[in-house]
């Protein structure tokens, strides 16, 4: 289970598309949106300046302390990047899976005393559409015929199946779950991009990434690093005559 945990919070894709971003977001167009990275590396880039000419002039240091320094701060860049992109990288994901969800769920559509296969996207307000045990709802309606066990995991994260029945205040269903028992015959309520799961996905693509406790942390870290670095050369710069 811990391997299985492990390979879905860690995918390969994801992995390396968040290794590249990390370095795409070393654009300083992109950096200056985050003041205190944006400090960390225009002190990067002096730090390779000052490493570059210490391997020429002994007054700029040692070449081998010069070159730790700015490879401490260089992978400082890359690993705060690399967080904000994995990030990024699994609500993205999260999105397409929902998405996927919406789209190839097959229906079966329920057209005069014939039941037709389409697309859960070809759904429309008033259509009626039929589901069996081991059926993926395709869309959101209410229940007019039948009763059935429902798992809603997918959608509210409870394990626990719930009744849902014809005829009382427990007859909606949301499309993305799962009829696990019986047979129900349901009602469309939903206009096409108006459903629960279309709005899940808006949700999913439009919400502001909140940080995470490590980026927290990082942030003040870097931040008290900042304020020190600034302080010491502020207070320097009467010896430096």
């Amino acid at each position: 289970m811990k391997n299985k945990m492990s390979a879905s919070m860690f995918q390969k894709e994801q992995v390396i598309e968040s290794i590249r971003q990390s370095f795409v977001k070393l654009n300083p167009r992109m950096m200056i949106k985050k003041t205190i990275m944006f400090t960390v590396e225009v002190v990067t880039v002096i730090m390779l300046v000052v490493t570059l000419l210490s391997l020429f002039t002994p007054e700029y240091g040692t070449f081998g302390y010069n070159l730790c320094v700015f490879l401490i701060l260089f992978v400082t860049l890359l690993f705060a990047n690399f967080a904000e992109a994995i990030a990024e990288a699994r609500g993205k994901a999260q999105a397409d899976s929902l998405r996927k969800t919406r789209e190839e769920t097959p229906a079966k559509l329920v057209i005069g005393d014939k039941v037709q296969t389409v697309s859960s996207s070809k759904l429309k307000k008033g259509d009626v559409f039929v589901c069996e045990a081991g059926d993926t709802i395709p869309a959101d309606g209410e229940i007019i015929e039948g009763l059935a066990s429902i798992d809603e995991s997918a959608i509210t994260g409870e394990s626990a199946p719930v009744i849902r029945e014809a005829g009382g205040d427990k007859s909606s269903v949301t499309g993305g779950t799962k009829v696990l028992s019986d047979h129900i015959k349901v009602l469309v309520t939903q206009q096409p991009g108006e459903s629960f799961l279309d709005k899940m996905i808006a949700l999913v693509e439009g919400a502001s990434r909140q940080k995470t406790p490590n980026e927290i942390a990082l942030t003040i870290l870097l931040a008290g690093f900042t304020l020190v670095f600034v302080i010491v050369c502020v207070t320097l710069i009467p010896f430096a005559d």
